[in-house]
C-alpha cells in the first residue's frame, strides 16, 4: 500500500482538494486549465498552475531522493 509520502496535493475544478500519486503522473499540460495525464491515461483536470504542480512532484522527488543518482540528474561524473 502507498503512502502519503508518494502522493502530491492538487484541486478539483470545484475547489475540493484530493491527492494523485505522483509516481503516475506522464504528462501536465495547460488548455489553458491545468489537466494532467496519468500513466493508466485517467485525466484530471485541476485548479492548480501546472508550475505549481510540477514543483510539488520535483519536492516529491526530492523528497523519495529521485534526484539523488547523478545519473539521472544527467552529470556525467559521479564526485
Amino acid at each position: 500500500m502507498l503512502g502519503p509520502l508518494h502522493m502530491i496535493q492538487v484541486t478539483r475544478l470545484n475547489g475540493s482538494a484530493f491527492t494523485l500519486n505522483a509516481l503516475y503522473i506522464e504528462k501536465i499540460e495547460s488548455f489553458p486549465d491545468t489537466t494532467i495525464t496519468l500513466t493508466t491515461g485517467t485525466k484530471y483536470v485541476v485548479l492548480d498552475r501546472a508550475d505549481d504542480v510540477n514543483s510539488r512532484i520535483i519536492e516529491f522527488y526530492k523528497a523519495v531522493q529521485l534526484l539523488s543518482n547523478p545519473h539521472i540528474r544527467g552529470e556525467e561524473n559521479e564526485e
